[in-house]
């Protein structure tokens, strides 16, 4: 079994909820959801590859050949961003479910 083939349900089950959490909120908070994620996404990618990079350089941990797809981001195989990317959108899309919107008080609530 390969790494990418354990990260393919995370992945794919954060996309799910995200989707169903963004399509929730209002369309102008959607664009800002999809630029917030993006900028995310990148810083995250960042730091993966930089930290992944010096723990397996350290010899912290390493993969077995065969399990990777080979191309990599420094030293961290491209499988490694999968599980960063997974919380990045998984834990707002949680969160904005939760939560939900905030009520806005009318006068009917004001009595």
């Amino acid at each position: 079994m390969t790494y990418l083939l354990i990260c393919i349900p995370f992945v794919l089950v954060a996309v799910a909820v995200a989707i169903v959490a963004t399509m929730r909120m209002p369309r102008a908070a959607r664009r800002r959801r999809w630029l917030a994620l993006g900028a995310g996404a990148f810083l995250l990618a960042v730091l993966t590859a930089v930290f992944d990079s010096i723990m397996i350089a350290a010899g912290l941990f390493g993969y077995a050949d065969g399990t990777r797809l080979g191309p990599t981001v420094g030293l961290a195989p491209v499988e490694d961003f999968a599980y960063p990317l997974a919380t990045l959108l998984l834990v707002p899309a949680v969160f904005s479910l939760l939560v939900g919107r905030p009520r806005t008080v009318g006068r009917e609530d004001a009595r």
